[in-house]
This record gives C-alpha cells, sequence and structure tokens, in this order.
C-alpha cells in the first residue's frame, strides 16, 4: 500500500470509511462480519479509517474501538463531533453544538468508545453557526495540550471558516464530498487547501456508489437507506446521470479497470494530498476499491475524463436541502 501525506500526517493512500457499517444504508450489517473486514483492510494496508459520533449515535464508533483494540498503534482514527447529542441517550436535535465544553465531553465518550488513549484526527462534523470557529479551534487546541487529541480537521467548512479555524490551530485535513459527481471543491477549496499545506479527505468518493456502474434508475434501496432523501438518487436524476457513469465505464474498460477504480484513480491523480475514504460492507469491494491505487491513469486518460465529463449537467442536489444548510462557508 502507497501512503500520503495530509497535512504533517502519514496515512494509506486510501482510508475506510465506516459509516455504513452500522445502519446508514438500510439494516445494519452483522457486527463480526464487519470487524473481519476491518481487520482485512488493515491486513491490506490500509492504515486510516474514518468514524464519528453521530453514526449510530455512538455504535461505529464502539465497532471500530473493538476492532481496532489489537492493532490501535498501527492505525490512524479519525472520528468527528459538533451535532447536538445527548451523551447519555443519544437522542439527537438536529442540530449542531460544537460550545467549548460539549467539545471536551465528545472527546472524553469517544476516546471510551474507541479504546483508546488519544484519537489521530478531530473533526468538527459541521460548522455551528452559534459559536465562532475560533472558540471550536482554541477547544481543540486544548485537548491536544492535554494529549488526548493528536490533530484538528473540519468537515463540510468553506475556505474563509478554514482560515480563521487554522490561525487558532492548525488544521491536519478537511473532509468534503469530492468525485467525478460532485466536483464543487475545485473552484476554490482545493486552491486554499494547497495554499495552507492541508490534507483533503474526500467522502463519498464514488458517489454514494453511483461511480461504481452498480445502480441505475430501476434501483430499489431498502427503506431505511438515506440516499432515498437525497434528490441527485431520484429516479429521474439517476437516469439523467447514468451518462457521467458512461464516461467512466469507457475508460475502465479500456484500461482493464472497473468503473470504481477508475473514479478512485481519479481522484488520487488530482492532488497528492488527496486520500479518499470510501466505504464498504464486502470484502470484495474492498480489494476493488484499493485497486485504484496502483491503476495509473495517464495524462491523456484524465484529458479524456475531465473532457467527457464537462458536458454533462449532474442532474440534482448532492444532499436533502436541511443538510446542505449545514455547509458552512
Amino acid at each position: 500500500m502507497k501512503h500520503r501525506q495530509i497535512g504533517n500526517l502519514e496515512v494509506s493512500a486510501l482510508g475506510l470509511g465506516c459509516m455504513g457499517m452500522t445502519g446508514v444504508y438500510g439494516a445494519s450489517p452483522d457486527k463480526g462480519e464487519m470487524i473481519r473486514l476491518i481487520h482485512g483492510a488493515h491486513d491490506r494496508g490500509v492504515t486510516f479509517f474514518d468514524t464519528a459520533e453521530a453514526y449510530g449515535p455512538f455504535s461505529n464508533e464502539a465497532l471500530l474501538g473493538e476492532a481496532l483494540q489489537p492493532i490501535r498503534d498501527k492505525v490512524v482514527i479519525a472520528t468527528k463531533f459538533g451535532f447536538d447529542i445527548d451523551l447519555e441517550t443519544g437522542a439527537r436535535t438536529g442540530g449542531t453544538n460544537s460550545r467549548p465544553e460539549h467539545i471536551k465531553a465528545v472527546a472524553e465518550a469517544a476516546l471510551k468508545r474507541l479504546r483508546t488513549d488519544c484519537i489521530d484526527l478531530f473533526y468538527q462534523h459541521r460548522v455551528d453557526l452559534n459559536v465562532p470557529i475560533e472558540d471550536v479551534a482554541g477547544a481543540v487546541k486544548d485537548l491536544i495540550a492535554e494529549g488526548k487529541v493528536k490533530h484538528f480537521g473540519l468537515s463540510e467548512a468553506g475556505v474563509r471558516t478554514i482560515r480563521r479555524a487554522h490561525a487558532i490551530q492548525p488544521v491536519t485535513a478537511v473532509q468534503s464530498e469530492y468525485s467525478l459527481f460532485w466536483r464543487g471543491p475545485e473552484a476554490e477549496l482545493l486552491p486554499a487547501l494547497e495554499e495552507l499545506g492541508i490534507g483533503f479527505v474526500p467522502f463519498s468518493p464514488l458517489g454514494a456508489g453511483f461511480l461504481a456502474g452498480k445502480i441505475d434508475e430501476n434501483t430499489t434501496f431498502e427503506k431505511d437507506d438515506f440516499r432515498n432523501l437525497v434528490p441527485r438518487f431520484s429516479p429521474e436524476a439517476r437516469k439523467a446521470n447514468m451518462a457521467l457513469v458512461g464516461v467512466v465505464k469507457g475508460v475502465a474498460d479500456r484500461k482493464g479497470a472497473t468503473p470504481a477504480q477508475v473514479a478512485l484513480a481519479w481522484l488520487l491523480a488530482q492532488r497528492p494530498w488527496i486520500v479518499p475514504i470510501p466505504g464498504t460492507t464486502k470484502l470484495h469491494r474492498l480489494e476493488e476499491n484499493l485497486g485504484a491505487v496502483d491503476l495509473d491513469l495517464t495524462v491523456e486518460d484524465l484529458a479524456e475524463i475531465d473532457a467527457e465529463a464537462s458536458k454533462i449537467d449532474v442532474q440534482g442536489e448532492r444532499l436533502p436541502e436541511a443538510v446542505l444548510k449545514m455547509t458552512g462557508h
């Protein structure tokens, strides 16, 4: 497995997004199978694992903590704070909460669930418009000084917010959606991260599965699958957006690869400090995804993808409206 630097943190070139392991895409998979999958990822060179208190809530962190405890010193764990979740009951209001005292309480609870004495990368999950970002960065700075956190991250934050936070406590990584399915970060975010020396961790690097080529307008999701709420996954939008899958598939066929591998290799080719975190609950998909690290897309391949993709107007918002309002700029 190749490695990359995000900020001053070294991780495997692909990480593993663990959100789907506790039911976000429908029924929760078998816990034992997920622990074996996490171990399988590490056996294949993955050192970077992504979770959050909000996934469950709490159950995803607990799963990851149990799975990684035997190899804790060999991996990097990223988790997140920032939603208004009761730390005793797991009840949530749906709003944000990044008050400094809440951040510190979330960190203490996460340390217990993750069975560790230090969180490697602690992201603010969503910007809290009621709390100055300087106060948020200051709270994480305190946690770093106490040895409970190593690195500070931001998720779905805009450039102004990132700059203000970075001035108080250096930001190691920013996590946001980025793929051929959503290229919004290219305009302002990527240039700013390059300037500041901050790494980028794209979530949904396969467009929540769409770019893998296994979903079309006739696909039916489980009733609890969050994609049922996403405008981009309406049957009409999926039908229109299949043209983008066709672009990826054309290159994949020529390279003897899969569409998922081409989509991930395309992301890896954009900057050397980009580390995607595709999620999966299946070992064969994990192995497929990891094959992207060694897939060499030529300058001509990349130019072809960009030229063909630029002709396609992707239909539908990437997230439900209520969630989009929480992205901070």
